[in-house]
């Protein structure tokens, strides 16, 4: 991977502000902190070459690699990440380090730093996937015969270059940091200037400013077009003055030879990221990547409608065939086929282009890698199919976007030909296809740096094995213990949904839910396979936890709106473990007097145990207790705390008291 301007369309959550881009700093950790990552490189060697405690060296190499990682440098990267983890910084330096070497497709030093990783944890089953990937990319990369050549094109400039897609007269659109965006001001993660949308004419060579309507001092970028050129979509992500920035959607209309005032789409949240459009040939279907509350993790692809009047519809999320815990990105439709992009899915490194296409029974196909040389071990995206069914044995043309190495500076575009493969064996189809959905659950546990300290930091997960498992699936009811591996596979019943209770002693009882409806039969992967992870808690009796995103107005004790969901999922574990009595606490920071803290302490404790009481949990179950100032999480001289050790002071917390 060489460098990270696309990471704005694809990863990011906070952009950039004001603040973030114009504030000048003059040390690592600040700018790490604003991702300035071009600024911190220097002040984060200057201050290695000057610390002189092992811990120091330590936290600041670990920034480095980060900041390598973030600008596209991973031979760098790793170098810094065995320098963290030489001077004690454990195994998040270990992690990165992996990370960055199957990026690189050096898949035997990957798989290598992955079985220590699983050594030092004390948990294979936290890095199985992982190497399961290298592994899978050794035996790609060694295949005789590939279904593409790649070779990258004339246009790209000397910084960041992606997501091509098709425009009238043979020209393309693309987005690219180069110097000729609008606009002077730097964006401080890469050290280079904020994205545009940019036309091309592929035989000449030329690109210019796309339409200036269109592209602003913000950043612009991946457009989808309908077949006829007259609407488009694109991501905008601007913040104005607020000093968080969010991605949008954004539509315009063509009007002779310029474009409309870009309208965001309506359906579009704010404070939640979309990116990544892609607009059917009609114009009435979109399909986009978001970054939401209710997703299954990372970004997710969503489709909606437009119907005949051109409103917009509800967007619904795509299955999970498709969608996983991680990222799904930069969708493509070409007719009902979509190529995506994804690290979720078994690939070679970072993001891999993924197909699939609709069966009958309303699912996907399970997604194909598209395989190398189109994927490699760094990310892989912004699939673009150009023409079929070509002659001299050519089925396709298009292009897709790299940050593998060997380009000519950022990320880089890469025209490719698709060629057929040989014919696969031939398949007896007098035998009737067996379809088979089957679930892997696994009922795990946070393996904690201090095993006593649930505050501590989790380094991975492990398997309980032989944890009690309790299914339901309408009114039958089954009980089974998971396997050695901390594992129950499950066959799927179609259009179900399976509820699971799963419990162990000494840990607090969770349940999960998985549904079963429009899962993919997939003729030619007849059996498909899905894994839900369970957590458990370990049960610390007498230990305090504290509960996130729980704070009140000045001077006030009601609950507000935004610290519900936090109390709520505490009403949740109370309601799935009945034996257990909990301890409410409230703390206050040192401002203030000693009794006035104390009072307003108990009086917020107390409206946290009437709100759970009033969600149904017995009373009897609940002690509110108000610590003023008295226990702080960070012991600081009072005048003279920051404003973070405040905040870290001023807490609600919960204790298992049995």
């Amino acid at each position: 991977m060489k460098s990270f301007p696309s990471i704005l369309f694809y990863s990011l959550i906070f952009l950039f502000g004001s603040c973030a881009y114009t504030t000048k700093v003059t040390d690592g950790a600040t700018a790490i902190d604003r991702k300035q990552y071009s600024v911190a490189i220097p002040l984060l060697k200057s201050e290695f070459r000057k610390a002189k405690r092992r811990s120091e060296k330590g936290k600041v190499a670990e920034d480095l690699a980060l900041a390598y990682v973030r600008t596209g440098k991973d031979e760098e990267a790793i170098e810094w990440y065995t320098q963290a983890y030489n001077n004690g910084r454990g195994v998040e330096a270990l992690k990165g380090k992996a990370a960055a070497q199957k990026r690189l497709e050096l898949y035997d030093e990957a798989i290598e730093t992955y079985t220590e990783l699983g050594n030092e944890i004390g948990s294979k089953y936290e890095f199985r996937k992982d190497i399961l990937g290298a592994e899978l990319a050794q035996g790609w990369l060694a295949e005789e015969f590939k279904a593409f050549e790649v070779e990258p094109v004339e246009f790209n400039s000397a910084q960041s270059d992606y997501a091509p897609t098709g425009y009238s007269n043979g020209q393309l659109v693309i987005t690219s940091d180069r110097r000729e965006t609008t606009g002077d001001a730097t964006y401080a993660w890469t050290g280079g200037n904020f994205a545009d949308l940019f036309l091309v004419d592929p035989r000449s060579g030329a690109v210019d400013p796309f339409d200036s309507r269109v592209n602003s001092v913000a950043h612009e970028g991946v457009a989808s077009f309908s077949k006829d050129y007259q609407q488009m979509v694109f991501t905008r992500c601007d913040g104005g003055k607020r000093e968080d920035a969010f991605c949008g959607l954004y539509f315009s209309e063509r009007q002779g030879d310029v474009w409309s005032i870009p309208e965001h789409l309506p359906f579009v949240t704010e404070g939640e990221n979309y990116l990544h459009p892609a607009l059917s040939a009609n114009g009435q279907t979109l399909y986009y990547s978001a970054r939401t509350e209710d997703g299954w993790g990372g970004y997710d692809l969503f489709v909606v409608q437009k119907d005949n009047i051109g409103v917009w519809g509800e967007p619904k999320m795509l299955g999970r065939s498709i969608n996983t815990s991680q990222n799904e990105q930069f969708p493509f439709l070409d007719g009902d086929t979509l190529y995506f992009a994804s690290d979720g899915h078994l690939g070679m490194g970072g993001l891999d282009i993924f197909e699939v296409h609709p069966l009958a029974n309303g699912s996907w196909s399970s997604p194909r890698n598209l395989k190398p040389p189109l994927n490699s071990g760094a990310d892989d995206f912004g699939y673009y199919l150009e023409r079929q069914q070509l002659a001299d044995g050519v089925m396709a043309t298009g292009y897709f976007s790299s940050s593998r190495p060997g380009g000519k500076g950022s990320d880089d575009i890469y025209r490719f030909q698709q060629r057929p493969l040989p014919p696969p064996p031939p398949v007896d189809e007098t035998k009737p296809i067996v379809y088979r959905n089957v679930l892997d659950v696994y009922v795990v546990t946070d393996i904690l740096e201090d095993p006593t300290n649930p505050a501590s930091k989790v380094l991975g997960r492990r398997p309980i094995e032989n944890a009690s498992l309790t299914i339901w699936t309408g009114k039958d009811e089954k009980n089974v213990n998971t396997n050695e591996e901390g594992k129950l596979s499950l066959v799927l019943r179609n259009d179900k949904t399976y509820r699971f209770r799963a419990s162990e002693e000494g840990y607090l009882n969770q349940e999960a839910i998985f549904s079963s409806r429009g899962l993919t039969q997939d003729p030619a992967n007849p059996e498909q396979r899905y894994e839900l992870e369970i957590p458990l808690d370990k049960i610390f009796e007498n230990r305090e936890i504290v509960l996130e995103n729980i704070y009140y107005d000045l001077d006030e004790s009601f609950i507000r709106e935004d610290a519900k969901p936090s109390l709520n999922e505490l009403v949740e574990i109370m309601k799935l473990n009945p034996d257990i009595n909990i301890e409410l606490g409230s703390h206050t920071d040192c401002q203030g007097t000693d009794a006035y803290n104390q009072r307003l302490s108990q009086e917020r404790a107390a409206s946290a145990v009437q709100y759970l009481i009033d969600e149904g949990i017995d009373a009897g179950r609940l002690v509110a207790k108000g610590y003023g100032e008295e226990v702080p999480a960070v012991d600081c001289v009072c005048n003279r705390c920051t404003d973070e050790e405040y905040q870290r002071n001023r807490r609600t917390t919960f204790r298992i008291l049995k």
